[in-house]
């Protein structure tokens, strides 16, 4: 699901509407569910579920009868990706809030499933690559990088297809990609330095907003 205006892009880089489609794409659940494991107030919840339906991102899929009320169980439809435009038109703050959002996701779920075991096989992957770019190697990687998402919708696809006949025999796994224009770790380190002992110790106590991009 491509979202090209700017304002769909908005309405969903709330960070609980963010981590609610993160979960109701692993399975259905309803807000009470969703609430209980988020420890969060059940009308929060729903406030936040019944946007999300209505923006069409994720799909009312069964009910059941609980305690005398019908509880709705949701699923989300597919993981909604922005076009280069849409994101291009966000300002400043809004960018930061969705990355900063989405970035504490995948620190949570990599560091949980790394506990899990999760990157046990020998063909497990995780890479830090620095590079120096001009503006067309960039340009050439920011493609690459497009290319390997089709590739990858192509081989979940085909497993998907493979699993309809064999459920039993499908497993989770992870992929994150990030491209971005970086600051090396050498200066980044140098200016931490510079703040002396007492300046760190306050930052690292300081707390962090949450904000996002999916």
């Amino acid at each position: 699901m491509s979202i090209t205006d700017p304002r769909w892009v908005r309405a969903i880089s709330h960070p609980l509407r963010s981590r609610l489609l993160a979960l109701l794409e692993e399975q259905p659940a309803s807000p009470v569910i969703l609430a209980e494991r988020l420890g969060e107030r059940l009308g929060t919840v729903a406030y936040h579920v019944r946007l999300l339906h209505e923006l069409g991102l994720v799909d009312l899929v069964s009910t059941r009868q609980r305690r005398g009320a019908t509880e709705h169980f949701y699923k989300a439809r597919t993981h909604p990706r922005f076009s280069d435009e849409a994101w291009e038109g966000l300002g400043p703050v809004a960018k930061q809030r969705i990355l900063t959002s989405s970035l504490a996701r995948i620190y949570e779920w990599a560091t949980m499933s790394a506990a899990a075991g999760g990157f046990d096989r020998a063909d497990a992957h995780f890479t830090r690559s620095p590079l120096r770019l001009d503006e067309k190697g960039w340009t050439e990687l920011a493609k690459a990088t497009k290319k390997w998402l089709v590739e990858v919708e192509r081989i979940q696809a085909k497993a998907s297809n493979r699993l309809d006949g064999n459920p039993h025999e499908g497993f989770d796994a992870g992929l994150a990609i990030l491209l971005f224009e970086a600051v090396p770790l050498s200066s980044a380190a140098a200016a931490n330095n510079s703040q002396g002992p007492h300046r760190r110790r306050r930052q690292r106590t300081a707390p962090v907003g949450e904000v996002e991009r999916s």
